[in-house]
C-alpha cells in the first residue's frame, strides 16, 4: 500500500504548470494563491466575457457549506464523501460538519495532483472524528468505491452524504455523468442523500453565451453547461428536498440581505435523499 507521504511525492511530481485545471481556476476565483499563470490566464478569459464568475465562485462554495449545516445539523448525518473537493479553503466540509457534530467522517476525492500536495489541510481532524484523501477522478466510480480509505474511514452501514458539487459541468455527455452519479448513488447506504451543484446558462443572454462558448472551446478542459431537465436527471430516484433544484443562491439561504441573481450565480443546486 503506497505511504500517505509517497502519495504526496507523487502528486508534486504530477504537477503540470502549463496547463490549466478546473480547482485551481476556481482556487483563483475565490482569491486563492495556489495557482499557476495557466490557470490564471483560463480563468481571466472566463471573467472576461462573465464578470460575475468570482460570485458565482463563491455563491457556489456558499452553497456547499449550507447544505452541509443542514445535513450535519438537522438531518444528523455524520459521513461525507466530497468528490471533487478542490483547493483547501476556509470552512471546508470538514470543518463545517465536526464544527457541527465532531465525531463526523470525512472523505475527500480529487484528481488534481495540487490538490494532493495540499490534502494535509484537509486531513486536520477532531479527535472524536476522521478525514482522509485519496487521489482520484470522479469518472472513475468504481475506483473511488474501491479505495481503501473509503472503505475504512466510513461506515457503510450507515447514511452517506455524497457531495457533487461543481465537479459534473466537468464530465462530458460522451463520459456517461448520469450513469456516474447512478453508480455512486445505488452504492450509498438507506438514509444517504446526494448533494450536487451544476453549472448553467439557462439564465444568461443569448450574447452572454456566444461568448461563453467561444471561450469555452479554447480552453481545457472544456465544461459542459446543463439546462434545468438535464441536471433534473441526476435526481432521478432520489427525493428532493425543498426548495427543490434552484440557483445556488436560493437553496435555503441564510440571512435577510439581497442574493445574486440566478444570471449572476449561473448554477443549479440541490440536496435529495435516497429511497431505500
Amino acid at each position: 500500500m503506497v505511504s500517505t507521504d509517497e502519495q504526496w511525492s507523487s502528486g508534486a511530481a504530477r504537477i503540470d504548470m502549463t496547463k490549466p485545471h478546473p480547482a485551481r481556476r476556481y482556487d483563483y476565483w475565490l482569491g486563492g494563491k495556489d495557482n499557476f499563470q495557466a490557470d490564471r490566464d483560463a480563468a481571466e478569459a472566463i471573467a472576461a466575457v462573465f464578470p460575475h464568475i468570482r460570485t458565482a465562485a463563491r455563491e457556489n462554495r456558499a452553497f456547499m457549506q449550507r447544505a452541509v449545516r443542514f445535513l450535519a445539523a438537522e438531518a444528523g448525518i455524520r459521513q461525507f464523501l466530497d468528490i471533487g473537493t478542490g483547493l483547501p479553503t476556509a470552512n471546508n466540509v470538514h470543518d463545517v460538519a465536526q464544527g457541527i457534530a465532531p465525531e463526523s467522517r470525512i472523505v475527500y476525492v480529487d484528481n488534481d495532483p495540487l490538490v494532493l500536495t495540499h490534502a494535509r489541510a484537509l486531513l486536520t481532524s477532531s479527535e472524536q472524528g476522521a478525514t482522509a484523501y485519496i487521489d482520484a477522478d470522479v469518472r472513475e466510480p468504481e475506483k473511488i468505491l474501491r479505495d481503501p480509505a473509503v472503505r475504512d474511514t466510513l461506515d457503510w452501514t450507515k447514511p452517506v452524504a455524497l457531495l457533487l458539487v461543481a465537479v459534473l459541468h466537468f464530465v462530458e455527455d460522451a463520459e456517461d455523468p448520469y450513469g456516474i452519479v447512478e453508480r455512486l448513488v445505488s452504492a450509498l447506504p438507506a438514509g444517504s442523500y446526494l448533494v450536487l451543484s451544476h453549472a448553467t446558462f439557462d439564465p444568461l443572454d443569448p450574447e452572454t453565451i456566444a461568448a461563453m462558448n467561444a471561450v469555452n472551446e479554447n480552453i481545457k478542459p472544456r465544461f459542459s453547461p446543463r439546462t434545468l431537465s438535464e441536471v433534473s436527471r441526476f435526481f432521478d430516484g432520489l427525493d428532493l428536498l425543498e426548495p427543490g433544484i434552484v440557483s445556488v443562491s436560493d437553496w435555503r439561504p441564510e440571512g435577510d440581505g439581497p442574493r445574486p441573481t440566478p444570471a449572476e450565480a449561473t448554477g443549479y443546486g440541490a440536496v435529495a435523499a435516497t429511497r431505500r
